[in-house]
């Protein structure tokens, strides 16, 4: 399995980096659409509206693009020689990782509130919230990239 997979290393790293570009985009929308769902009118038309954006980004683009990302990931990290796993980077980046898919599972919360009427933050939470994201992303590639 390990020479089929470093074969395809190429191929695997491209998949998990669209699906990280994919995962990442639904990332940085989903709480901007949280703010803008905080202005509408609980039962209005628009808030319904946004209940249904809201569910298709987590559901169908950002949940699948995830569970790729960690797949192909997975697949890259069982490549014999590919990291050095006493790297200080290497962890570094799969905390934040993981971090990431907290984020992702704390959108998962603040949608179902939305979807019940009952959302419990104000439209300032989702805005500090939108910045999460960009934060881990950005160690992320600084670890990946530069290997500090």
């Amino acid at each position: 399995m390990t020479d089929f997979l470093a074969t395809y290393q190429s191929w695997i790293l491209s998949l998990h980096i669209m699906a990280f570009i994919a995962w990442m985009a639904g990332t940085f929308y989903l709480p901007r659409l949280y703010v803008y769902h905080c202005q509408a009118v609980p039962g209005s038309v628009e808030s319904e509206r946004f209940k249904v954006m809201e569910r298709k980004l987590l559901r169908q683009i950002m949940t699948p693009a995830m569970i790729v990302t960690f797949l192909a990931g997975g697949a890259l990290a069982s490549i014999p020689g590919l990291i050095d796993w006493n790297a200080g980077w290497w962890w570094t980046k799969l905390i934040c990782v993981f971090g990431l898919a907290g984020f992702h599972g704390a959108c998962g919360t603040w949608r179902r509130g939305f979807a019940e009427d009952r959302n419990q933050h104000p439209e300032k939470f989702y805005r500090i919230a939108n910045e999460v994201p960009t934060i881990l992303m950005m160690i992320i590639v600084i670890m990946i990239i530069v290997r500090p």
